[in-house]
C-alpha cells in the first residue's frame, strides 16, 4: 500500500494534463504502463481531490491491482505538490512556504491551525436574541486576528464575488442591497438560519485547495481560519465542530466566496421568474411583478440542497399595502430610512439643540446623521441643521 500512496503523490504534483502525470509516475516505476495513462485521466476528471481521494481511485483500478505484485519504485519523488492557483493569489507550495510567508515558525503556524482542536485561540461571547435563541460571537486574539488580516488581504480579496453579493464587499452596502427593490409590487424576504457555523471546516479547506494550495497547506489555512467552541461554552452541536466563526476578519468574505454557487442559481431563478435578486450577509432579497407564494418553496429547495437552512419565521411577502422593509430601510416607493427612526433621531437633536448634549456623544449622532443622509439626503440635511444648533461641552 506504500506503493499506491506514493504514486497518489506523483498524480498530484500539480501537472495539468494526462500526459505529464503519465510522464511522472513512469519515471517513478521505471516503465510506461499502459494503464497509466487512462487511470491519469480519470484522476483529472477529479475535482481539487485530497490524496485520500486519490488512493480511493487507484485502488479501484483493476489493472493496478493485477499490477500491483510485479511493480517497484526505481525513483522515490520528493518534490512537493506545486500551485494550480485559479486567481493571482501568493504562490505557497509547502508548510514551510506558509510558515515563512506568515513571518512564524511551522510549530507556531501549527499551534494557531490547532486543526486537533486541543488549544483555544478565541474569546467567546453568548448574545441572546429576541426569539430566545443564542447567538455566539467568537473573536480571535490578538495574534490569530493579525494572521487572518494577512490572509484576507493577500488572498481572499484578490477573489472576485458574485454581482448580487452588497454584504462585506468594497463599494457595496445596505444601501446598494436594498436599492434593487425600492418601488417593486411585491418583495420577498429570506433569511439563512446560523449562517456563520454553517461553514464547516473541511469545506473551507476545499476552497483554499480550489483556490490551487496544496492539500497540507489548504488544511492549514482552513484551520487558520476556523474554530470549533467547547463544549462548556458552545449553545448547540453545530458551534462545537469546525465553523467559521462570527468575530473573525476572514469569515465574511470566505462566506461570500463560498455562497458564489448559491447565489449563481437563486440569480438564475430570479431571472427565470422576471424577479430581482441580492443578498447581504444571510439576508436574502427578491423582488418583482411577481405572486411568490410558490417561488420561495424553490428559493428554500436551492438553499437545502446547498447546505443552509431558511429560518421561516423570518420570511415575508412584503406587497406595496404594507411597509416593505430589507436591512432596516424602507423600499416602498424609494429607499427611506423607517419614519419612527427618523422621528427619534430628530427628537433627540432637537432635544440636545434645546437643553445641551447631555450624555449624547457628538460622533455617535453624526454617525447616524451620515447614515441617513447616504439614504436620504434632504432629510440628512435637515438633521445636520439641527445638530449645528447643539451647544457641545
Amino acid at each position: 500500500m506504500r506503493l499506491v500512496g506514493e504514486l497518489a503523490a506523483a498524480f498530484l504534483a500539480g501537472e495539468q494534463t494526462a500526459e505529464q502525470v503519465v510522464a511522472r509516475a513512469t519515471r517513478m516505476l521505471g516503465y510506461p504502463h499502459l494503464w497509466l495513462k487512462p487511470l491519469a485521466e480519470r484522476y483529472l476528471a477529479l475535482d481539487r481531490p485530497r490524496k485520500r481521494d486519490v488512493v480511493r481511485l487507484l485502488k479501484k483500478s483493476p489493472n493496478l491491482r493485477r499490477a500491483l505484485p510485479k511493480l517497484k519504485i526505481v525513483e522515490h519523488l520528493h518534490e512537493p505538490q506545486r500551485m494550480a492557483p485559479r486567481w493571482d493569489v501568493p504562490s505557497i507550495e509547502t508548510i514551510a512556504d506558509l510558515a515563512h510567508w506568515l513571518n512564524l515558525l511551522p510549530t507556531q503556524v501549527d499551534w494557531l491551525a490547532d486543526l486537533k482542536r486541543l488549544s483555544s485561540h478565541y474569546f467567546y461571547r453568548r448574545l441572546t436574541k429576541s426569539n430566545g435563541t443564542v447567538r455566539l460571537i467568537e473573536a480571535p486574539k490578538t495574534r490569530l486576528k493579525r494572521i487572518q488580516r494577512e490572509i484576507l488581504e493577500s488572498i481572499l480579496d484578490r477573489i472576485p464575488t458574485h454581482p448580487a453579493v452588497h454584504g462585506f464587499v468594497k463599494g457595496r452596502s445596505i444601501r446598494t442591497f436594498a436599492t434593487p427593490h425600492a418601488g417593486q409590487r411585491t418583495v420577498l424576504r429570506m433569511d439563512l438560519q446560523d449562517f456563520f457555523p454553517t461553514f464547516s471546516g473541511p469545506r473551507i479547506q476545499t476552497f483554499f485547495r480550489i483556490a490551487g494550495y496544496p492539500e497540507p497547506v489548504a488544511d492549514l489555512l482552513g484551520g487558520l481560519c476556523t474554530t470549533a467552541a467547547p463544549r462548556t461554552i458552545a449553545p448547540s452541536d453545530i458551534y462545537r465542530r469546525p465553523h467559521l466563526p462570527q468575530g473573525a476578519p476572514t469569515s465574511p468574505a470566505l462566506a461570500n466566496i463560498c455562497c458564489y454557487r448559491l447565489d449563481c442559481r437563486l440569480t438564475g431563478l430570479a431571472q427565470a421568474s422576471g424577479a430581482q435578486y441580492t443578498r447581504y450577509a444571510d439576508d436574502l432579497a427578491f423582488s418583482g411583478d411577481i405572486d411568490f407564494t410558490r417561488f420561495k418553496d424553490h428559493a428554500a429547495a436551492i438553499a437545502l440542497d446547498e447546505g443552509f437552512s431558511v429560518n421561516f419565521r423570518k420570511t415575508r411577502i412584503m406587497r406595496q399595502g404594507v411597509r416593505q422593509r430589507l436591512a432596516g430601510l424602507v423600499t416602498n416607493q424609494r429607499l427611506n430610512v423607517p419614519r419612527d427612526d427618523f422621528d427619534r433621531l430628530k427628537a433627540i437633536l432637537t432635544n440636545c439643540s434645546r437643553r445641551g448634549s447631555g450624555e449624547h456623544r457628538r460622533d455617535q449622532l453624526l454617525g447616524q446623521i451620515a447614515f441617513v443622509e447616504s439614504i436620504h439626503g434632504s432629510r440628512g440635511q435637515k438633521l445636520r441643521a439641527i445638530f449645528d444648533r447643539i451647544e457641545w461641552k
